[in-house]
């Protein structure tokens, strides 16, 4: 042990020294110094960005998941900046646990998608200062591919099956249909669809036989009662899952479906915690864990769900409909989590969205036929030209407000 004498020479030592020997201080490099959103028109929809540079000049990317509701988003990271500025970014649990206990009213839609936003930033900073694959930081990779699921967009029964034809052609095994009757307009009534719906699936039940799986995303339009109608209408075996068929503020709802039905549940997308998300896995209310880790809050949270899941046999299939950074971190989260089914992917030939334009992303996960590949680089291994995206104006995106037959206000 050296004595008093002893350390103060070796700190004016360390003091005379040049600053470029000196060992630069880590924690004051990897301190917080700006937080800013950026909202733009990417394809057919805008996408809010959150961008996070250290002192050191690294820049970390997220992306909120909160679709059409940008502005509040984007005032909330704008909130939650003011005491994130000029902290260490590398404590990510810490920050998780101070943005979402900071505020009386805890939680919620809009808090946990700007936390989302942030926390998926943080691990993108934490693995290039690392040098590592986000999922490195996740536990590391359980598979070396990451096998997706493809969404028909055809609005009749014989676009349908062009479309399901066209997947499996390119190698999906998994495919989910958008029923074609959703678009027509805004009157929307719920009785009338489920019939034309029916047909679709039984045709391409009848068609591709049982080497696909095939799920329906019914939007959480429908009551218990035309969910329960519409699951009777098809032969035993015609679904393999059903994908929102109503709203998930009500866990007992589901509990009423789950008695009317033996159609496996993919529900999550709307979660916002992993108390809601709990709910329904300890219910037994949801067979596929759709959680969105743009809008649950980010890999800080989605992990401690796909644990949750794990404990009651559920597979994760996570929602991905957004970016290519909202893609990049499902895929790195897809990567780390034993109980993973497929991930969503809106690229596939039969969807034509642009909100993967290489042109403002000019690195991105790469797809190869139905999977994505695992990228090496450090952090997301996404590259954003904030340049042109910065010249992408946002436009106003109000989705449909739909009405009833009878005028009445119905879900979109």
């Amino acid at each position: 042990m050296p004595d008093q004498t002893q350390m103060a020479t070796l700190q004016s030592a360390g003091a005379d020294m040049p600053a470029a020997r000196r060992k630069p201080n880590a924690a004051t490099q990897a301190r917080i110094a700006d937080i800013s959103t950026l909202i733009a028109r990417v394809g057919r929809r805008n996408q809010l960005l959150v961008k996070i540079t250290t002192e050191d000049g690294l820049i970390g990317w997220g992306e909120s998941g909160l679709s059409g509701r940008e502005l509040s988003v984007a005032a909330t990271v704008e909130h939650y900046a003011g005491f994130l500025k000029g902290q260490d970014s590398r404590n990510i649990g810490r920050i998780w646990q101070e943005s979402y206990r900071s505020q009386y009213f805890e939680g919620g839609r809009v808090l946990t998608a700007a936390i989302s936003a942030i926390d998926i930033a943080l691990y993108d900073l934490l693995g290039k200062r690392l040098g590592v694959p986000v999922y490195q930081l996740l536990g590391g990779k359980q598979r070396d591919v990451i096998p997706t699921f493809g969404t028909t967009m055809g609005t009749t029964k014989a676009q349908q099956l062009k479309d399901v034809a066209l997947l499996v052609e390119q190698g999906w095994t998994c495919i989910r249909t958008y029923p074609g009757s959703f678009d027509e307009g805004e009157v929307f009534d719920p009785r009338a669809t489920l019939s034309e719906t029916a047909q679709e699936l039984m045709a391409i039940r009848a068609e591709f036989g049982n080497k696909i799986t095939l799920g329906v995303d019914m939007h959480h339009r429908y009551s218990v009662a035309e969910a329960a109608d519409f699951c009777a209408m098809m032969p035993k075996g015609t679904l393999n899952f059903i994908e929102e068929p109503i709203r998930s503020e009500t866990p007992e709802a589901y509990a009423a479906l789950r008695k009317l039905t033996d159609v496996p549940f993919a529900v999550g997308e709307e979660f916002a915690s992993k108390w809601e998300a709990a709910r329904f896995l300890d219910a037994g209310m949801t067979q596929y864990m759709r959680l969105d880790v743009s809008n649950i809050g980010g890999f800080t949270e989605a992990m401690k769900v796909a644990g949750m899941s794990e404990r009651h046999y559920v597979d994760v299939m996570p929602h991905n409909p957004l970016g290519p950074i909202c893609t990049a971190a499902s895929v790195h989260m897809s990567a780390a989590i034993p109980n993973f089914s497929w991930l969503e992917t809106r690229q596939t030939a039969v969807e034509k969205l642009g909100y993967h334009d290489a042109s403002l992303f000019p690195k991105q996960i790469e797809m190869q036929g139905p999977v994505y590949l695992l990228p090496d680089e450090p952090g997301l291994g996404i590259e954003v030209n904030e340049d042109a995206l910065r010249e992408q104006k946002p436009e106003l995106v109000e989705a449909p407000h739909l009405k009833r037959p009878d005028g009445s206000v119905t879900n979109w």
